[in-house]
């Protein structure tokens, strides 16, 4: 519970960021506490309002953070059957299955361990989320554009935080560099968010042509 609320007061009080920045993208103080509420997970949040302070379409910016999103389904597949919840309680902790409360849970040694880090990181980021997405949002019409400020760039912040610990191999760290000059060139000739589906289109390519590779050694050099 110590390692859990430490790691969601860190985390959830970072929602100021995402309100300012949602505000200055061009929504209202009601629809970016609603981003915060219904779809709650970081990085798909400030995929989506970073198309739109691009001026790119609304669709873009949907497909961003829906792909970003598919992550979480990857971390439900693992967490399911360690933290063994089932019916209403499932879907209840499915809205808090992020990066930090899988985090928090998958090396814990039994079940009630991992839903104890699970379910108190996880709720603390939520409630410190959305009320922080609150104070952002106002703050960000009272203090006018917060690009103005600098703030802006927590969108890119954002990213670099979340890739930054998982590069922690030569291939990921190779992935990265490709996915980002795939990006970089296609930021010329296409609309906001499609270079953020281009970076990970490589991605997955790469991670399908890894996967061929290593099934087809022997047992032993896998």
């Amino acid at each position: 519970m110590r390692d859990s609320l430490g790691v969601g007061l860190a985390t959830g009080t970072y929602g100021v960021s995402f309100g300012a920045v949602a505000v200055a993208s061009g929504l209202s103080v009601a629809q970016t506490c609603t981003l915060s509420l219904l779809m709650f997970t970081g990085a798909s949040q400030f995929a989506l309002v970073g198309v739109l302070a691009a001026g790119g379409a609304p669709l873009s910016g949907a497909l961003a953070a829906l792909l970003l999103g598919t992550r979480n389904t990857l971390y439900g597949l693992r967490l399911a059957r360690l933290l063994s919840y089932a019916g209403w309680r499932r879907a209840a902790a499915s809205h808090v299955l992020i990066d930090e409360s899988t985090a928090m849970a998958v090396n814990r040694t039994s079940t009630a361990a991992a839903r104890t880090g699970f379910l108190t990181t996880g709720v603390t980021i939520f409630v410190l989320w959305n009320a922080a997405t609150a104070v952002g949002a106002v703050a960000g019409t009272a203090i006018g554009d917060p690009r103005d400020y600098g703030l802006d760039a927590a969108v890119g912040a954002a990213f670099l935080a979340l890739l930054w610990p998982r590069l922690h191999s030569a291939l990921h760290r190779w992935v990265a560099v490709a996915a980002a000059a795939v990006a970089l060139g296609a930021v010329p000739f296409t609309a906001a968010g499609v270079p953020v589906l281009a970076a990970a289109g490589v991605a997955l390519l790469i991670g399908l042509l890894t996967h061929f590779r290593v099934a087809d050694l022997p047992a032993e050099d896998r």
